[in-house]
């Protein structure tokens, strides 16, 4: 097996990164290695820059190209400013993983120093070079702007920052029957009970995983959705047949911090092992596509939409802050396609 290992500077940090063909016995040997993971911008393992990974890699101690100091010290403030502002995790996750690959594409110059022409730059021979996608890119830009609108003396010009051409790509979508074999794939009523409520309430998977007991209203047939995408609170209505399920869930298993927990009593269900649940579910159904938790909530969208569901509440039960997010169910929708006549059928 061919591999190669090279010293990088990965979210401020020394890690040294490895890279090699497909083999599941290479990756399951790099999964052993203490804090090893895997970059999905960089397309490459990457693990903490110790003697025993450098020699274990074969990597001699040469001097490493790291940002100015200046740029390190920038980028932490940068961080430290999208904490203050109390952005989610995830987006002070990815800003700073993407600030980070830009401001070492640059590692020679200083953050004062760079300009417009060195933006295209990096989308040249970084982005498109790695044929990285115009979602990724267009968070880099996210970053970028919002980074540079905080730096004082700078020679990047805003207003000529431009974003890469949004891909219209339409949400994926089950059909009812294949929804049914999904959410009926389990025996286990924990494992049931996390999938129905995705599909009969539309929720992410952050949203479940983050449920407390609490957040069910069995009186009033209602779940309260705290602090969602975009900080945004919001109610959905409880189908009286998940109710019963969360009362058979909830004797059985007895919740006490999250509605759903891992082994350990007070510890939340992780998100690895939710995919696994949908994973078995769909080997189970003898569904080979490719399908992710957000299908569900997909799904469940164009359900709603297709048995006449007023747009402006599907938006409301989704949580979207635009309408126009919302529209892009119409465009699988098949409640009207199908009552189409083909010219075909006419010849």
């Amino acid at each position: 097996m061919e591999w190669k290992a090279k010293l990088i500077i990965y979210k401020l940090e020394k890690r040294i990164a490895v890279s090699f063909e497909y083999d599941p016995i290479y990756i399951e040997r790099m999964r052993a290695i203490v804090d090893a993971r895997w970059s999905q911008s960089l397309k490459v393992w990457h693990l903490p820059d110790t003697e025993e990974n450098r020699h274990r890699f074969k990597i001699t101690a040469e001097p490493l190209k790291i940002p100015t100091l200046d740029n390190l010290e920038q980028a932490q403030k940068f961080k430290n400013w999208l904490l203050s502002k109390r952005y989610s995790p995830n987006t002070i996750k990815t800003y700073t993983e993407c600030l980070g690959n830009f401001l070492y594409f640059f590692k020679d110059k200083s953050v004062k120093e760079i300009s417009n022409d060195d933006l295209i730059q990096f989308n040249n021979d970084y982005i498109l070079k790695n044929n990285l996608s115009p979602s990724y890119q267009n968070q880099i830009v996210n970053a970028i702007k919002l980074f540079y609108s905080t730096v004082q003396n700078k020679k990047i010009e805003m207003s000529a920052i431009h974003r890469p051409k949004r891909e219209r790509l339409l949400p994926n979508v089950l059909s009812k029957e294949e929804v049914r074999l999904i959410l009926n794939a389990h025996v286990n009523i924990k494992h049931r009970v996390m999938l129905c409520l995705i599909y009969s309430c539309g929720l992410r998977r952050g949203e479940l995983l983050n449920l407390k007991p609490a957040d069910i209203d069995s009186k009033r047939n209602l779940i309260f959705i705290h602090q969602a995408k975009g900080k945004k609170d919001r109610i959905a209505p409880l189908s009286p047949r998940i109710l019963n399920m969360l009362r058979e869930y909830y004797m059985g298993y007895k919740p006490k911090v999250w509605l759903f927990e891992g082994q350990n009593k007070g510890e939340r269900y992780s998100e690895k092992s939710l995919q696994s649940v949908l994973k078995l579910a769909l080997e189970k159904a003898g569904i080979d596509k490719p399908v992710s938790l957000h299908w569900l909530r997909h799904s469940y969208a164009t359900h709603l939409l297709e048995s006449g569901t007023d747009l402006r509440y599907i938006q409301e039960l989704l949580g979207h802050s635009s309408s126009k997010t919302t529209e892009i169910y119409t465009h699988v929708s098949t409640k009207n396609l199908q009552q189409i006549r083909s010219p075909f059928d006419d010849l």
